[in-house]
């Protein structure tokens, strides 16, 4: 089934960007021809942006931020309608847009203190791009990266604690990805393939811990099983074991182990099946 992810933290985030600003321009009769070049002085064409953005009309307060940077370049509104513009398009899902602008922010202005912010808003919008399990991961592995670049850059943070969440998440949607592959090739009695995608679900650090663990453990116990590997097969249903001992997962390896492998050896310490 399709993940669906919530995007409430970011509305929330993002008023930390929002910089103040004192201005009392008329706000004017604005249209989409709002977008159109006409030179206008930066309070009027920020605020307009601005107004826009309240407004719910994301995808023209983003235009309207570019046009800050654009007429106005070495003021300090363009530095802000540069994040504000990053944070429209993401509201207005154009991800793309959204990450180019997030970028050029960073490349301009690295040190920035609003710099954690446009790190988290690029692995936002990766992260709402992650497919269904039956497609490509490419969103999903970018939203990986991203996330894990935003939490060794600036572990401190609150974007970095809601990121550690969310990669929790994606973790578990690439082990859900492996695994489907896996069952892929069970089916069609491709057993060293099934072992090869299910061996990273079951022991790697960035797997063992997610909810797909013990299915791994469980389906690389058949795998080896009908390769006719007992002593492997005792290994995995050993850790599924003790790790997952209430499983119905181990029960099942258990069945299986008891069934096909009565004499197989006994399996190695418990200190060596922690995940």
């Amino acid at each position: 089934m399709p993940v669906r992810f919530s995007r409430p933290i970011a509305a929330v985030l993002v008023l930390a960007a929002i910089l103040p600003f004192g201005v009392c321009a008329a706000w004017g009769k604005t249209t989409r021809a709002d977008t159109q070049y006409v030179a206008r002085d930066v309070n009027t064409l920020y605020t307009l942006a601005k107004k826009r953005l309240d407004q719910g009309d994301f995808a023209l307060a983003a235009a309207l931020f570019d046009e800050v940077e654009r007429q106005h370049p070495y003021s300090i509104w363009a530095r802000r309608a540069q994040l504000m513009s990053a944070f429209s398009y993401y509201a207005a899902r154009d991800h793309v847009k959204s990450i180019e602008s997030a970028r050029r922010f960073l490349s301009i202005h690295p040190g920035n203190k609003d710099a954690p912010y446009a790190n988290y808003l690029i692995a936002l919008n990766y992260y709402e791009q992650i497919p269904d399990v039956t497609r490509d991961q490419a969103s999903t592995r970018q939203a990986r990266d991203a996330l894990g670049e935003l939490v060794r850059r600036y572990p401190d943070t609150r974007y970095a604690a809601d990121a550690r969440l969310k990669m929790d998440l994606v973790y578990d949607h690439l082990a859900a990805k492996e695994m489907d592959i896996g069952r892929f090739y069970q089916r069609r009695h491709l057993w060293i393939a099934s072992v090869i995608r299910f061996t990273p679900v079951a022991f790697s650090p960035e797997y063992c811990r997610t909810s797909q663990n013990p299915e791994a453990l469980m389906r690389l116990t058949e795998s080896y099983l009908a390769l006719g590997i007992p002593e492997e097969a005792l290994k995995s249903a050993a850790v599924l074991g003790y790790n997952h001992p209430e499983s119905k997962w181990y029960k099942r390896a258990y069945e299986l182990m008891r069934k096909h492998a009565p004499a197989a050896s006994a399996p190695p310490a418990p200190a060596h099946l922690i995940c």
